[in-house]
């Protein structure tokens, strides 16, 4: 049965003239992976918690060169490279979520360049960037690119590849039954960034100009920069793969976790929700405490170039297939999906390294948003650094009403970004409105009745408060 759904969807692929052949027979092998079930059972007593052989804490890594000559060294190694294939559609944003305007009139993309340009200023070095897309932000990410013509950073974009979903019913690809928009297609996940690189010739462009190193991250993640410690210590050790991590917590349910097994340091997906953790701790044979010392995977990761050139041409990177259900106008369909931090037990010598949580500073949502232009951050030279004044090393948790979803609404909503240096926890939810100069301590909850305009007059200061009317301010 397998074998005829194969061979049904060849021949609908042939006929479709989108894609390449590479596209087609990457597809086919994922389809063809997914239809023969072959998955690697996981037996949960071998699991065990990562060693700081495997898992190295970050304090204890070597300081770089402080020689500007071996740091220039050491920088000319290394490309950077940014998932760009996300719309910024759910914050109420057109074109690539990367040109969301997050920190005084600076885009996600603006302040990767001044990043990496500030370091190829200081030390003379040639970081070059590239920009991973899907389809649905190639044509606008290549307008936006045009602004950068004279910095001093060389930005070469490539596309992911791109799969037609598959209708459930038959199996059979959605563009073929008359679907020809972008509606019947999908870009399969990032785990597509290896062979996505080698397709797109980028990968041999990087080895012929000396590189030896690729720092993937998404656009979004503020805190993603180029660390030279890490760097170091993976051009020193020959580690083939890299995977920034950070201490787990009740709180991240999704996201893979690090794990040793058999030897070999690897990720298991979404492999618990909170109230499994102590049953899956017990199956696993390790505490509760223990396993929530696990570790959570933030997508960051450093690559050897020579070795993802190996493992693509040898077909050897055979992650974990993630289906992904979806509808498009009542028709069922299915996504297959991988995710690159899969790919660490496939590569020599791979190591996870645990970092402060200060390197995980995603913009998901507009309470993201909030956080990053508080004065809990300041802008240097592109880099958003944290205030000191802020000795809780926690960020305040912050939860924000469907009046805030879009940016442009959330702007709206204030004459000026209040202060949470001293913030824990923020809740609002109703059409609150907030004046200038405002400060927020401790915990706070403003609550604004059904229909009725709550304004928050300026430079209030609220210190553990809950505001339901005028009356409570």
């Amino acid at each position: 049965m397998a074998d005829v759904k194969t061979a049904n969807l060849q021949t609908a692929l042939a006929a479709l003239d989108q894609i390449s052949q590479n596209e087609k027979s990457g597809f086919i092998s994922l389809v063809s992976r997914h239809l023969s079930g072959e998955a690697e059972q996981i037996e949960w007593s071998k699991i065990q918690t990562p060693t700081d052989e495997v898992v190295v804490p970050y304090d204890t890594l070597a300081s770089p060169p402080e020689d500007i000559e071996a740091t220039k060294k050491l920088l000319n190694k290394l490309a950077v490279l940014k998932l760009n294939g996300g719309l910024g559609t759910t914050m109420g944003c057109t074109g690539p979520k990367s040109v969301i305007e997050v920190r005084n009139g600076f885009t996600f993309l603006d302040l990767i360049v001044i990043q990496i340009e500030s370091l190829n200023k200081k030390y003379g070095c040639d970081v070059p960037l590239l920009l991973m897309n899907s389809f649905n932000t190639h044509d606008d990410t290549q307008k936006i690119v045009e602004k950068y013509a004279n910095s001093n950073i060389k930005i070469h974009t490539f596309n992911q590849s791109q799969y037609p979903r598959l209708v459930v019913e038959d199996f059979m690809p959605l563009p073929s039954k008359g679907q020809s928009g972008k509606d019947g297609w999908y870009p399969p996940g990032h785990g597509d960034v290896f062979p996505s690189l080698m397709n797109s010739g980028k990968l041999d462009a990087l080895l012929s100009q000396g590189k030896e190193y690729i720092f993937v991250a998404n656009s979004d993640n503020l805190g993603a920069i180029v660390d030279l410690k890490i760097l170091n210590h993976l051009i020193h050790n020959q580690n083939e793969y890299c995977m920034e991590v950070t201490p787990k917590t009740l709180a991240d349910v999704k996201g893979g976790t690090l794990i040793s097994y058999e030897g070999r340091v690897q990720i298991v997906v979404s492999m618990y929700i909170k109230n499994q953790v102590e049953t899956l701790a017990y199956t696993c044979a390790i505490s509760p405490r223990s396993f929530l010392r696990l570790h959570k995977f933030l997508m960051l990761i450093w690559v050897n170039l020579k070795a993802i050139k190996r493992l693509v041409e040898a077909d050897a990177l055979k992650m974990e297939i993630i289906p992904n259900p979806k509808e498009v106008d009542g028709v069922k369909v299915l996504q297959l999906e991988t995710a690159a931090g899969a790919a660490i037990r496939f590569f020599g010598h791979a190591i996870g390294i645990n970092v402060p949580r200060s390197r995980f500073l995603p913009v998901k949502a507009t309470s993201d948003l909030l956080l990053v232009q508080s004065d809990l951050y300041t802008l240097v030279d592109g880099f958003v650094i944290r205030n000191k004044a802020r000795t809780n090393l926690e960020n305040p948790s912050i939860e924000l009403g469907p009046e805030f979803k879009k940016v442009a609404s959330f702007l709206g909503h204030f004459k000026s970004i209040p202060s949470i240096v001293e913030l824990d926890s923020l809740k609002v939810s109703g059409d609150v409105w907030f004046g200038a100069g405002i400060v927020l301590k401790g915990n706070v909850s403003i609550t604004a009745k059904s229909g009725v305009k709550l304004e928050i007059p300026d430079r209030a200061v609220l210190e553990n408060k809950v505001i339901n009317g005028p009356e409570d301010i």
